[in-house]
């Protein structure tokens, strides 16, 4: 169920990008989009206020997966991305590079429901991207440690979103956010 350096430009049309946060029971989306036609400074030091923020949400929330089995699971994953997909047309996905796990079965079933993402994401077209854990925060909040409830707030402040997000929403939004920022500043 879903509910660089200073000075050097970059432009970025028509870029919409779909995070996800791979669960085997919750799996987080988020999609955000370059503003059309605009032309971004990359600037460590930028003052943007939430108004001229250079990102366009779009939507986000969360795949909620039954009780069933596993294999159920999966399909209901794969069956949720794909229809994300199909409806919001991103150009892009990411999905987080490293996950962590609690034991070796958590493992192997994240292992399974990030694959599957990376398979629905293949099959609507879509060029992958991933970036560690490490990677998203200091591009979201500018430290590579942060807590999840500061990453939360930044992904919040940089959309100048309104109502408070899930954690899953947060994260998924976040990996699109350090995608876009990764892209802005010339790296691929």
């Amino acid at each position: 169920m879903k509910t660089g350096s200073s000075g050097n430009t970059v432009r970025l049309n028509g870029v919409r990008v779909l995070g996800i946060d791979p669960g085997s029971r919750i799996c987080g989306y988020g999609i955000i989009e370059t503003v059309t036609g605009q032309t971004l400074l990359n600037s460590h030091n930028s003052n943007r206020s939430n108004h001229s923020t250079p990102y366009r949400y779009i939507a986000s929330g969360r795949v909620e997966m039954s009780h069933a089995s596993l294999h159920q699971r999966l399909k209901e994953i794969y069956d949720a991305l794909s229809d994300i997909i199909r409806e919001y047309r991103p150009t892009e996905a990411v999905v987080e590079k490293v996950f962590f796990a609690k034991g070796v079965k958590s493992a192997l079933n994240l292992g399974h429901a990030r694959g599957v993402s990376l398979l629905a994401a293949t099959s609507g077209g879509l060029p992958i991207y991933e970036y560690s854990a490490l990677e998203v925060k200091k591009a979201v909040v500018g430290y590579g440690r942060a807590e999840k409830r500061q990453v939360q707030q930044m992904v919040m402040v940089i959309l100048d979103l309104k109502n408070a997000l899930s954690p899953d929403s947060a994260d998924a939004l976040a990996l699109s956010i350090c995608h876009l920022n990764t892209m802005r500043l010339g790296r691929p």
